[in-house]
């Protein structure tokens, strides 16, 4: 099951450390999570773990989903051009807004076997991983909105029955 919205653990920060074996797990259980609700990406709290980890869909075309399971990422640098795009949680199902994002962002993570690797996303992917990595930082999406937006939003999501 995954967590919804308003859950407290949203708002943690998933401290980074080192890629063991409970680590790979929380991988593997966030892999099949992720491709069981077809995201394009989540991160480990939404399956209940404050944990290091995200998984994305590292294609371009939002028909397709082909994951990457990433420990520890970290954004090392990020687009001057910014680009709005929409944006939901499966936390939130059924709400998307407009979020403006950096059109490509450089991320370094360990991969499965705690080696660092480094790789540089656009269009989608890029998205993906910004609103996956703040997540795990504990910055929900609707965070980046301005209070009147989120206000705005937080009131449909509350008439519809969906929040508390």
């Amino acid at each position: 099951m995954l967590v919804g919205y308003p859950d407290a653990r949203l708002e943690r920060r998933a401290e980074p450390r080192a890629v063991d074996e409970g680590l790979r797990a929380i991988g593997r259980r966030l892999l099949e999570a992720a491709e069981a609700a077809n995201a394009y990406g989540l991160a480990a709290v939404h399956i209940g773990a404050v944990a290091p980890v995200v998984v994305i869909s590292t294609d371009p075309d939002p028909a397709g989903r082909n994951y990457a399971v990433l420990y520890n990422p970290e954004i090392v640098a990020l687009a001057e051009a910014s680009v709005p795009g929409p944006e939901g949680s499966v936390a939130m199902p059924g709400v998307e807004v407009e979020i403006v994002r950096p059109a490509w962002a450089e991320v370094a993570w360990d991969d499965a076997d705690g080696v660092r690797q480094r790789a540089r996303f656009e269009g989608l992917p890029a998205r993906v991983v910004q609103h996956e990595i703040d997540q795990m930082n504990g910055v929900f999406f609707l965070d980046k909105l301005s209070r009147l937006k989120r206000d705005m939003v937080l009131k449909r999501w509350k008439k519809r029955g969906a929040g508390p």
